[in-house]
């Protein structure tokens, strides 16, 4: 295994995971296109399902099915976070809907989903 393989094995997949959290919060705080933060919600949406996935594996462990040779549960790896952020993917797609839905609706309105333009316009009504 290559020194990449032995950090994003150990801890390194845990930093990365950070990053995007990181990567999305900023965005979310520094973009003005409402468009933009939408998508940094989903990348935000994202580093939290691949947390919970990565910390439901564990090395050296098999799928939950009845075998002969396996008789532990420390050998199997638990599927509960993996269910869990299923339900996550699908909530995710609906509220990423909604929120191009309501963007819509947005453009419709005012002309545009930038936030300078959409208060100003506010401000005109």
């Amino acid at each position: 295994m290559t020194w990449i393989e032995t950090f994003l094995a150990g801890t390194g997949v845990y930093y990365l995971t950070l990053l995007l959290l990181a990567l999305g919060l900023y965005g979310i705080i520094v973009c003005k296109n409402y468009m933009k933060k939408l998508i940094c919600m989903n990348i935000m949406q994202v580093a939290v399902i691949f947390f919970f996935l990565c910390f439901g594996q564990k090395n050296g462990g098999t799928i939950p099915v009845a075998m002969s040779d396996v008789i532990f549960a420390k050998d199997y790896h638990n599927l509960i976070p993996h269910g869990l952020m299923l339900t996550a993917i699908v909530v995710s797609l609906g509220t990423t809907g909604v929120g191009l839905a309501l963007l819509t609706r947005i453009r419709e309105k005012y002309g545009s989903i930038e936030e300078a333009d959409i208060i100003e316009g506010e401000k005109n009504i």
